[in-house]
């Protein structure tokens, strides 16, 4: 009788186990069962197993990866056991056999607006965080399904990338210990799946930096951008929805005032704007040696209630960006000779708008269109000029591009991934350039309440 593919990969399994007598076939070992699409982790790590990792024998063989039902810990002396061959089958059958994670991802999605989170849990009620739990019970396994399928929609040989499979196989296991977690009746069932949500919280916090790298490996087999950037645009945006709403949840069990939530009631945009452009500031001190001055100007007393945390992603970039330009442009010039940076404020009853301007010799006109590309980006050519101009000191950049607020810097994914969110939030991301001078960036926001508009996360 034929043997089914399941069963092959299975049998397979079994025997590559059976070889692994030292570090280096067991390497073999993860390659191979990385070629049967077994579940591993890429690159995120828990504290728990940073802890194994460092003081595993195994922490310098190149190729190890952290796997998410099965430890890849092992020892000469390690034998297979009953329970890890099941688990390990377990992770495998997941690729064939996800009629659940089909099932659930037809499922219609319920998208709150900001008001309605924000009026639900005005009061101290334990009762707010028990029905929070009870819709994220509900919610986050359709919307982690609709993801999973959002992979499985990708060219074939992107899929396959070993970094982007990582992140599949991430939410894969997000799925099953969300979808297997027990109905939510009390406050104790809270207090359990809110830890369950902070430690899955912290396993996907390189989400974004993993795809980028993924995506930037095998670029040269795209040959339809609109496919990935339509891909990216809803996974990040939905990444962007789903880690707002598990935030609330969690703030909520905390009760600090002045906020409900991720709401916070009294937002100053001239404060949001001064934190950001201190961070960097000093960062551009801290690896070109000066920055230019930041100055902020408009509606500077305006105060309204609105969610940070989307400005907490795209701000940084925006900045960061009109820095880094002014300094390379303008390499002549040192510290408050630069020219400075102007942020000029806005808010109307229907949205606010925040422009930044900067004098960094602006777009060039053949650039333009592609800024708001997924994984176009000028750092590297910005680099080596910098190199030549400067010597040692400009080797500076390549650290800059990894030590920011997130890590989309270097991999092009700043600018598009700013775009996604303001529309996402139902506002938008405009850049004018003007060649030879500088370049004005324009983020629009609405208000969370809008006559005419709500949009929902």
């Amino acid at each position: 009788m034929m043997m089914k593919p399941l069963q092959k990969a299975q049998k397979m399994l079994r025997i590559l186990d059976m070889r692994v007598t030292s570090p280096e076939s067991h390497c073999f070992y993860l390659q191979n069962c990385r070629m049967l699409h077994s579940n591993s982790f890429g690159g995120t790590k828990s504290q728990t197993n940073r802890k194994l990792e460092e003081t595993s024998p195994l922490r310098n063989v190149v190729g190890c990866k952290r796997w998410l039902h099965y430890t890849t810990i092992r020892t000469k002396l390690d034998k297979p056991t009953p329970s890890s061959i099941r688990e390990r089958n377990n992770a495998v059958t997941s690729y064939y056999n996800q009629q659940t994670i089909d099932k659930v991802s037809q499922q219609p999605s319920v998208r709150l607006t900001p008001a309605t989170i924000m009026y639900s849990s005005m009061t101290s009620d334990p009762s707010c965080a028990l029905r929070s739990a009870q819709y994220l019970h509900r919610e986050l396994p359709i919307r982690i399904a609709q993801r999973i399928a959002g992979f499985r929609s990708l060219p074939f040989i992107v899929g396959c990338n070993p970094t982007i499979l990582s992140v599949h196989e991430l939410y894969i296991r997000a799925f099953h210990i969300l979808n297997d977690f027990p109905e939510v009746l009390s406050r104790e069932d809270v207090s359990k799946y809110s830890q369950v949500l902070r430690s899955l919280m912290e396993d996907h916090r390189d989400v974004i930096s993993s795809l980028a790298q993924g995506f930037k490996e095998c670029k040269k087999h795209i040959d339809d951008d609109k496919i990935v950037s339509a891909f990216l645009d809803k996974t990040l945006s939905s990444r962007l929805g789903i880690r707002m709403l598990v935030t609330h949840h969690l703030l909520l069990q905390e009760n600090k005032e002045g906020w409900i939530g991720i709401v916070n009631l009294g937002m100053s945009l001239r404060e949001v704007v001064e934190k950001w452009t201190s961070f960097v500031t000093e960062l551009a001190e801290d690896k070109y040696g000066h920055s230019p001055a930041v100055k902020i100007s408009g509606h500077t007393r305006v105060q309204f209630p609105y969610i940070e945390m989307p400005l907490d992603y795209i701000l940084p970039e925006l900045l960061k960006n009109a820095v880094r330009s002014t300094i390379e442009f303008n390499s002549n010039l040192r510290g408050a000779n630069l020219p400075p940076l102007h942020v000029v404020l806005a808010s109307n009853k229907e949205d606010f708008i925040i422009k930044i301007s900067d004098r960094g010799g602006g777009i060039p006109h053949e650039q333009v269109d592609k800024v708001t590309q997924y994984n176009f980006t000028t750092v590297e050519d910005s680099t080596d000029k910098l190199m030549q101009n400067n010597g040692i000191f400009g080797s500076m950049m390549e650290e800059l591009n990894r030590t920011t607020s997130g890590p989309m810097h270097g991999y092009g994914f700043g600018v598009p991934t700013s775009k996604a969110y303001a529309e996402y939030l139902g506002g938008s991301l405009q850049i004018v350039s003007m060649q030879g001078l500088g370049t004005d960036v324009y983020l629009r926001l609405k208000h969370l309440e809008t006559k005419g508009h709500e949009w929902r996360i």
